[in-house]
């Protein structure tokens, strides 16, 4: 009953992540060609205010987006909506990116596997951590679709993120055996995530990694809580993002000086350290160090 309820759950809020992140980039859009007409006010000025209002993440209608046609409850059924239309739009018929139908099931398929590997029995502090990681998750999802569009993290994005991985760590913190340390790891975790992104970003006056990047690192340290899961998450971003872009190079479809956005990377890392992150690093205790 309980994954059947966080299938439907995930689906829904899979399908706000594919509206939020399109309204986002819109909205950005829409702003900096306000902030150009404004200087010569014109009616294509209030077109881009009304359009403005429209794209609103909280007031704003379901919409098409290339038709910009409002859309029926019967075309935002997640997944469903997608298959039965074909992938195509009811009103303007311009298809529609499976992206869509993607993101509702990853978002989905990882409030499930969050409930099910959930490392920590269920207790009322670890139900309101879980509750608040299953948001979390919803965000991230967000920046990672973004990230790979658009090559953005958006700071709209990551602060009320931050927020939310505040209110975790808090949690975590004042249901610790020794609160004291539980502080002392969380910073340490904080200082590790983006302390060496941080450092990067310096040394090479942002070429080798984008100040996004930087926030996400500080951002997933809060969420890892510990120093060595801050460490075990980067070395795993830096794994997958070897294992995807060597061969990438190796056939040539990937240039020398090509950037990939290393933020997806970084997201998947840490739901893996969320939900297997002390396993692993026991294991890696008793086979390396005998522990």
């Amino acid at each position: 009953m309980i994954i059947a309820i966080l299938v439907v759950v995930g689906l829904c809020f899979g399908s706000f992540v594919n509206a939020l992140v399109w309204r986002l980039h819109e909205q950005a859009e829409v702003a900096s060609k306000l902030s150009r007409s404004e200087k010569n006010p014109s009616k294509k000025t209030r077109e881009l205010r009304v359009e403005q209002q429209r794209l609103s993440v909280l007031k704003g209608r379901s919409m098409c987006p290339d038709c910009h046609h409002e859309l029926a409850a019967v075309d935002m059924v997640p997944v469903i909506s997608w298959l039965a239309l074909r992938g195509r739009c009811r009103y303007c018929g311009h298809p529609i990116m499976p992206q869509y139908p993607l993101v509702e099931l990853v978002t989905a398929g990882l409030f499930v596997a969050s409930y099910i590997w959930w490392p920590v029995a269920f207790g009322t502090a670890q139900t309101a951590i879980f509750a608040l990681w299953l948001l979390l998750i919803t965000g991230l999802m967000a920046l990672l679709v973004y990230d790979i569009r658009w090559k953005l993290l958006p700071s709209r994005l990551i602060y009320p993120l931050s927020a939310i991985a505040t209110f975790m760590a808090i949690t975590a913190i004042a249901t610790a055996h020794s609160p004291w340390a539980a502080v002392l790891n969380a910073i340490l975790a904080v200082a590790v995530g983006g302390g060496l992104f941080y450092a990067l970003f310096q040394a090479s006056s942002g070429k080798w990694i984008g100040g996004g990047d930087v926030r996400l690192g500080f951002l997933l340290g809060l969420v890892a809580i510990t120093p060595a899961r801050s460490f075990l998450f980067i070395f795993l971003a830096a794994l997958l993002g070897s294992l995807l872009s060597l061969p990438l190079l190796a056939t040539k479809r990937l240039k020398r000086n090509s950037t990939i956005p290393f933020g997806p990377f970084l997201i998947i890392a840490l739901i893996v350290v969320q939900l297997f992150g002390t396993a692993i690093l026991n294991w890696y205790q008793r086979v390396f160090i005998g522990l």
